[in-house]
């Protein structure tokens, strides 16, 4: 079982001026103490789960490539990107300028969008959802298209690029894995199936996540039947909110062993690769408590 560590917010001591150097330290930290991946949310406007529009937010991929020059195994994704927020094209190059300055230690994480008042607030066009869904699709092909030694060119119903050059190409073999991000089971589990390496699934570290991860993997696991797929090709990954503490408060804080017995059993219906966001990650002791007690013991699982 691999842990993943997500930063979805920013609001840290110091401001904007002190933003880089705690981000950077972040990141060091993570690899250091054996997290698998770092993540960041691709939004511009802090979404309201996490706070408010106001408080800081950074560009996600420009983050991860600050990240990369910082660290040299973790590897970096956007849990995910909205398809609509840049031009499939540019979005696969910038995935792969990830990837190669890297080392190769790139995801691509896609999604179908969900923010409008980011979108509103940048003039950047929101369509209705079954359009985002036609435009994920057509970027999940681009995608493979711009990673294969097929540079011609691309006409779908939204996207018509006249060259799908991509050089260089990624250093990820074949390309850096594709994880589409959502639980939906008609449309977004479809897509995995059909296109990705890795689905993304909100799995609450509870009594209750086993048995909703069973139940969307069981989906996918037909989606892949009917689509011709090995089912055991496609990385099953979750996100969820750690909150760990010595003693538990026996509610929303898990003990340590509480913690990894659920990810034991979140591990048992399928899962590969954990990834998790807690308060106070830019305190150095968070993350130093969270390997010693719960990464090391998730490993052996």
């Amino acid at each position: 079982m691999r842990i993943g560590l997500q930063v979805p917010s920013f609001t840290w001591p110091g401001g904007g001026a002190a933003l880089g150097e705690t981000f950077g330290a972040i990141a060091k930290r993570a690899e250091d103490a054996g997290f698998a991946s770092l993540w960041v949310m691709d939004h511009f406007f802090q979404i309201p789960m996490v706070g408010t529009p106001e408080q800081d937010m950074l560009e996600g991929y420009s983050a991860l490539a600050f990240a990369a020059a910082r660290t040299s195994r973790i590897k970096l994704g956007t849990l995910v990107t909205g398809v609509t927020y840049r031009h499939p094209g540019v979005l696969v190059k910038s995935a792969t300028t990830l990837d190669v300055l890297s080392g190769g230690r790139a995801y691509f994480g896609i999604g179908a969008a969900w923010f409008e008042r980011e979108h509103l607030g940048l003039g950047v066009p929101f369509p209705p959802l079954r359009e985002r869904f036609q435009r994920l699709e057509e970027a999940l092909r681009i995608a493979h298209r711009m990673w294969s030694e097929d540079n011609g060119a691309f006409a779908g119903r939204h996207y018509q690029l006249a060259e799908t050059l991509c050089v260089p190409q990624p250093l990820s073999k074949p390309h850096p894995p594709i994880l589409i991000g959502g639980s939906g089971e008609k449309k977004t589990l479809r897509l995995v199936a059909r296109y990705a390496d890795a689905t993304n699934l909100f799995a609450p570290l509870s009594d209750d996540g086993p048995g909703i991860i069973r139940h969307k993997l069981a989906v996918l696991r037909e989606h892949c039947e009917r689509e011709g797929r090995r089912y055991e090709d496609i990385e099953k990954t979750t996100l969820s909110t750690l909150l760990v503490r010595p003693e538990g408060d026996g509610n929303r804080w898990l003990t340590p062993a509480q913690a990894v017995d659920i990810l034991g059993r979140l591990h048992e219906e399928g899962v590969d690769h954990a990834v998790v966001n807690m308060p106070d990650v830019d305190r150095p002791e968070t993350i130093e408590y969270v390997a010693r007690e719960v990464i090391a013991p998730a490993a052996k699982l």
